[in-house]
């Protein structure tokens, strides 16, 4: 009888080492990709802020005040000649009410695989339909109004968008 149980042991030792292995692997092929974009997304990727005055200064503290982005990371864009410096940007943040007449110079410079959040508070005038039709013929676009919904957009565009160096 100890024989038997000897070998049950055994075959439950290797099939519980056999699951472990298994769910080790499906965490690494499924979760990490995704921490690591987010990780990679927070330490490195440029975010660019399209907004005027105060605007850009209240946007650019809600970043910072999350205390999930860098300072160095974040480039403010406040007026349209400076529209170029965002080329190398991969997060596009746009204050909706600020930039409505540039928003096709913004579509020019965003790469396919970037991201763009645009920002329209519920207190201002709606996006026009036909502005929002353009904004949805994008890739990688949300549009938010409001703050802590933005931030969640934000993250959620790091990890569905991958950071790749230029």
């Amino acid at each position: 009888m100890d024989t038997f149980w000897t070998i049950t042991g055994k075959i439950e030792s290797v099939i519980f080492a056999v699951g472990i292995i298994y769910a080790v692997t499906l965490w690494a092929r499924g979760i990490s990709p995704a921490i690591l974009r987010l990780g990679n997304g927070l330490a490195k990727r440029e975010i660019a802020i399209f907004a005027k005055g105060e605007n850009s200064l209240s946007l650019k503290n809600l970043l910072l005040d999350s205390k999930l982005f860098k300072a160095k990371n974040i480039r403010v864009i406040g007026t349209p000649k400076d529209i170029g410096s965002a080329e190398s940007a991969t997060m596009l943040l746009v204050y909706w009410h600020d930039w409505a007449t540039e928003i096709d110079s913004i579509f020019e410079i965003k790469a396919d695989a970037s991201a763009l959040i645009v920002y329209a508070p519920y207190d201002h005038q709606r996006i026009p339909e036909n502005e929002m039709k353009k904004l949805d013929g994008k890739r990688h676009t949300a549009v938010t109004n409001f703050r802590g919904r933005l931030l969640n957009d934000i993250v959620a565009s790091m990890i569905t968008t991958a950071y790749e160096k230029s």
